[in-house]
């Protein structure tokens, strides 16, 4: 579906993007992971054909990306795109008439719209009368409302609270479940665990680390991970290298990478004659992936 090969940008002296390469399969959601000024942004701009890239090539669709694919993608920004003081189905024909449908067309495509994100009810309403989560789907529909190939959702439930976070979740997996395509950016990192089929990390203006969460966790030597509280760490992480714990940091948590699965009075009898306060046990999340691909410091 969409192919980036080798996409370089920069401002002057600044590089954006280097060699930056992905491949996003028909009907799967990617997720685009990053920290503000990774790239994301630049890639979804040269995407729609907004910005120009220096180098590299991008098709999308079979079709390298110019004019005539922009209306293959459509695009829910961060910030959403719509007129608050126009009804919901009166923005989505706003939208509709920009890509040049007839009345008859987007009459149809403005009620479907409203029926993939669960609107249909509020049709007539003004968008400044709906929750903060109906007008992110109603953002998601507008980008919805010219049958695109492929739907970029930048940080599509940032800022919503977790009913609303949950609906959303929804309504991108019945979206996919259509056969759309989807490139997902978010910061939260259980959003990509949760919707994504493949991830990529982006640092720097290139993809540090690709795959399915599966194939991601390969990338830590760990059966699982361990946080321990106690006021004798420099003791603890020495009795913990004895037993090829690896240590790490994780905000002020002290964690361990458990090179196999222990059981827990066997973990607390690794760490006999200390005082420990608390260990905690957890799978080894896309979190902990996140951290260390992007240079986490070891303790």
């Amino acid at each position: 579906m969409l192919q980036i090969k080798k996409l370089n940008k920069s401002y002057g002296e600044r590089s954006v993007l280097r060699d930056f390469t992905l491949h996003i399969q028909a009907g799967e959601i990617y997720g685009l992971l990053g920290k503000n000024g990774a790239g994301k942004t630049t890639t979804i701009n040269i995407l729609c054909n907004l910005l120009n890239a220096d180098s590299g090539q991008i098709t999308l669709n079979g079709e390298p990306v110019s004019e005539s694919t922009k209306t293959l993608i459509g695009v829910a920004p961060q910030e959403n795109l719509l007129y608050k003081s126009l009804s919901c189905e009166e923005n989505l024909n706003f939208f509709a008439q920009i890509y040049g449908m007839n009345r008859q067309q987007r009459l149809y495509q403005v009620e479907q719209c409203l029926k993939a994100v669960n609107l249909t009810d509020r049709a007539k309403s003004p968008v400044e009368t709906l929750s903060g989560g109906m007008q992110r789907r109603l953002n998601i529909a507008v980008a919805l409302v010219h049958q695109p190939k492929l739907v970029i959702l930048d940080e599509p439930t940032t800022g919503l609270d977790i009913e609303a976070r949950y609906e959303i979740w929804d309504l991108i997996q019945q979206l996919q479940s259509q056969g759309i395509t989807i490139l997902l950016t978010t910061h939260l990192l259980d959003e990509a665990e949760r919707l994504c089929q493949k991830i990529g990390i982006l640092k720097s203006g290139s993809i540090v680390a690709e795959g399915s969460l599966e194939e991601l966790r390969k990338l830590i030597p760990a059966q699982e991970i361990i946080v321990v509280k106690t006021q004798q760490e420099a003791e603890v992480i020495t009795r913990a290298e004895k037993y090829n714990f690896i240590p790490r940091r994780y905000g002020s948590d002290l964690a361990f990478w458990l090179p196999e699965a222990l059981e827990l009075k066997e973990i607390i009898l690794r760490f006999d004659g200390i005082s420990i306060d608390s260990i905690s046990r957890y799978p080894v999340r896309l979190e902990h992936i996140y951290v260390e691909v992007t240079k986490q410091t070891v303790c």
